[in-house]
């Protein structure tokens, strides 16, 4: 239960406070005020291991050293000097050289999210060939909440309506297919429809798409979705523009997600976990498409905080861990256990409809039966409100319960984490065999 001392500062601030806080944070009521590695502490002292890690952010878990020591020397030097080059800058361009697959050799750096993939927009209207006014993205995705962002996958908000000029493919939801199919009898129908209205179509530029949808739920792609997009656009001309904002870094066992599938984009976007949940993006491309006179004009890659030198020695000092540290062979090894105790969690209660994933990232979603398979959301919610009573936070989103743990999190804090999501489901459901 949340403490008094949090109850007293949430209520003062409540009185000047917006409404519209997330979906965990409205529900969970805590005030962290300390992270170190995969624990948290709150203001009344309680610690929670955190399998959310930060907002899906935390490579290396909270406060870690080395990003630390980096931090708080580039702020005693250096804090702003809009895109000029700075000392760190090169060396991180190295560093993604290094990570990165060998043709996606150009890099512009941004602040946020939504920040860079409105940069991988205004790239590719820049490039495309007259005609290709239209772009392709997959229903359920998300890629921010600016404008440009919302446009891809037409998320209206009020009155207005912001559908713009794209093009919405079935994006790979196996468990709840809008085709009313089975995989793999289907043949990857969901797959061949995106080729035929996004990949085929002479009108469109490129396909923006989330190689894992990570706020729809963890959405894993069956084997041979990516396989026949991939090859479908590179063949029509159209653009790979990949989102890893969330699964970039490493989150899925390779620094892209994209190479799991086969795929090779031709413009990637990264920001949460590249420099460990300081605000840092980088864009990622093949230089015909960032080199291009036209997507390089001047002021094009240009913003206030774009290149500023604390989120780049951030991204330098969490990168040169991961790669120091050998951490993707780490998430895999980890995502292993997770997969192996989120099985049993799965066998054992009847709520769990399904639970997928990706190395450290899984999602795990709420049914009410698995007959029916209608979301229940109440459930999800009680499961993740119990967790924190029991210090385990997770990150909530309708029926759907995502954990995304840090790379460098301790085996048993691990498998503790997930007894403790164990007792949470018991709690909320009653059930206690």
């Amino acid at each position: 239960m949340t403490g008094p001392r949090q109850r007293e500062l949430l209520e003062r601030e409540s009185a000047h406070l917006a409404p519209g806080a997330s979906e965990e944070s409205a529900l969970g009521r805590r005030v962290f005020v300390e992270g170190r590695g995969a624990v948290l502490t709150d203001l009344d002292g309680n610690q929670y291991i955190d399998l959310a890690a930060g907002t899906l952010t935390q490579s290396l878990g909270h406060c870690h050293p080395e990003v630390v020591a980096a931090l708080t020397e580039q702020a005693g030097r250096l804090w702003n000097v809009h895109d000029f080059a700075t000392a760190d800058r090169a060396a991180l361009c190295e560093l993604l050289a290094e990570l990165l697959p060998e043709e996606l050799d150009t890099y512009a750096f941004f602040s946020t999210g939504a920040e860079v993939v409105e940069a991988a927009l205004r790239a590719v209207a820049a490039v495309a060939e007259p005609g290709r006014g239209r772009i392709g993205a997959l229903r359920h995705g998300f890629h921010g909440k600016t404008q440009g962002a919302r446009m891809l996958v037409h998320w209206d908000i009020g009155h207005q309506a912001f559908s713009g000029n794209s093009v919405l493919g079935y994006s790979p939801y196996c468990y709840r297919c809008p085709l009313e199919l089975e995989y793999p009898s289907c043949g990857v129908r969901c797959a061949s429809l995106v080729r035929r209205h996004i990949a085929e179509k002479p009108n469109i530029s490129a396909l923006v798409f989330e190689p894992v949808l990570g706020a729809a739920g963890v959405i894993v792609p069956p084997p041979g979705y990516w396989e026949q997009i991939a090859d479908s656009c590179r063949e029509n001309g159209v653009l790979l523009v990949a989102d890893e904002v969330l699964t970039g870094g490493g989150r899925t066992g390779t620094f892209l997600a994209s190479e799991r599938f086969g795929v090779e984009p031709d413009l990637v976007t990264l920001a949460k976990g590249l420099a460990s949940g300081f605000p840092f993006a980088a864009l990622a491309g093949r230089s015909a498409v960032l080199r291009h006179p036209e997507a390089g004009r001047a002021g094009s890659t240009a913003s206030t905080y774009a290149n500023n030198p604390l989120g780049i020695a951030a991204a330098k000092a969490t990168l040169e861990v991961v790669r120091r540290d050998t951490l993707l062979a780490r998430v895999t090894e980890l995502g292993a256990v997770l997969d192996e105790r989120l099985a049993e969690l799965h066998a054992k209660y009847e709520v769990l409809g399904e639970v997928r994933g990706l190395g450290l990232l899984h999602g795990l979603e709420f049914v009410h039966d698995r007959t029916s398979r209608r979301p229940a959301p109440e459930i999800a919610q009680a499961v993740y409100q119990h967790a924190l009573d029991l210090g385990l936070r997770t990150a909530i989103g309708g029926h759907v319960l995502r954990l995304a743990p840090p790379f460098t999190i301790d085996r048993a804090l691990l498998e503790e984490g997930v007894a403790l999501l164990d007792r949470a489901l018991e709690r909320a459901t009653g059930d206690t065999r």
